[in-house]
């Protein structure tokens, strides 16, 4: 089991979220508090950077969805960089990279 660790940094089109760990029913509420209480800008965009992702359960499913959420509320964009297969498999299961932008780097993610 790995802690979920997270960094914010900012990009010009808005927060990048870099999450590093597990993100699992121990650490979702964490994440879940962390991600909606972001105030972001209509237009922005979050980036999840998923690059040091080690182990995402239903429940970081589920907390993706509540992100996704509360930046639509916020009239802004939402984008997932760099997942790893194990979790981009079970996002394609449920039809989640239908709805998120999925890009192979932050750095794509980040473009205007």
């Amino acid at each position: 089991m790995n802690p979920l660790q997270t960094t914010i940094r900012h990009a010009p089109t808005g927060p990048v979220l870099e999450v590093n760990g597990d993100l699992d029913y121990t650490s979702a509420g964490e994440f879940r508090a962390l991600v909606t209480a972001l105030i972001l800008q209509p237009g922005q965009r979050l980036v999840l950077d998923l690059t040091g992702l080690e182990f995402c359960d239903s429940s970081g499913i589920t907390a993706m969805i509540v992100a996704r959420n509360h930046v639509h509320a916020a009239d802004a964009d939402i984008a997932l960089a760099a997942v790893p297969d194990h979790t981009l498999r079970v996002l394609r299961m449920v039809g989640l990279d239908q709805i998120l932008a999925l890009h192979p780097d932050s750095e794509a993610a980040t473009r205007p």
